[in-house]
């Protein structure tokens, strides 16, 4: 099934809202600056957001290709999948969006870099730069893990997309850590400001995604699930 500019502009949406939400955020903050500071150039911080944004798209793909991949070349999952994916896109969006809004707690492992690591890989320039981005990739939130689980992933599979959707999620992603790391090597005080107005739009561009993904799920429960309606 062919996806278009829709599909493409909403994954890089949810990448978006991924990077700008806290957890993410200060990880991504964290990384980029403690790069910047290893590597002896001006504008060293945005370069070390490029390549940390390199290998936190690069984990995004192959998370796809393994998930997606390995269901579609299952025939039985495949064939059930085809059928029916519009009646599990209905409460799978509606419990994303629960997620979002924080109204069902979602408790995950917490996973870390030890500081000798974190020291290791910001030395390693950019190639450190591309492994600190792959590992914190994995380190989902709360809320990355339902936007890019809940969502992405089930994008990925409806439009049989293994490489693209996610590749445009991890762009996405990349948007607000690369322009706060253009804000670092110009003023770190501006830098501040950014991050406190940033944390306020997030709040309010997370509930309005979570409201819309509940209404949106409540559509497809309602008119694929439940047959009521038929527009």
């Amino acid at each position: 099934m062919e996806f278009g500019p829709g599909q493409i502009f909403s994954v890089i949406w949810l990448g978006i809202l991924t990077s700008i939400s806290p957890c993410p955020l200060a990880t991504n903050i964290a990384a980029t600056t403690y790069i910047g500071r290893q590597i002896d150039s001006r504008y060293a911080t945005v370069f070390a957001a490029l390549a940390y944004t390199f290998g936190r798209t690069f984990s995004y793909m192959i998370l796809s290709i393994l998930i997606v991949a390995g269901l579609i070349s299952i025939p039985g999952v495949s064939f059930f999948l085809q059928n029916h994916m519009n009646q599990i896109l209905g409460p799978v969006l509606l419990i994303t969006g629960l997620f979002i809004l924080d109204l069902i707690p979602l408790r995950l492992p917490n996973f870390a870099l030890n500081a000798g690591m974190l020291q290791k890989l910001g030395d390693s320039g950019f190639m450190g730069a591309v492994a600190l981005g792959f590992l914190f990739a994995l380190s989902f939130c709360p809320v990355s893990a339902a936007l890019f689980f809940g969502s992405v992933i089930p994008l990925a599979l409806k439009f049989q997309s293994r490489l693209i959707l996610p590749f445009f999620y991890g762009i996405g992603t990349a948007a607000p850590v690369i322009l706060f790391a253009m804000i670092i090597a110009y003023s770190s005080r501006l830098a501040g400001q950014f991050f406190k107005r940033l944390a306020l739009v997030e709040r309010w561009l997370r509930r309005i995604t979570g409201v819309i993904f509940i209404l949106i799920g409540i559509y497809f429960c309602l008119k694929y699930n439940f047959l009521i309606i038929n527009f």
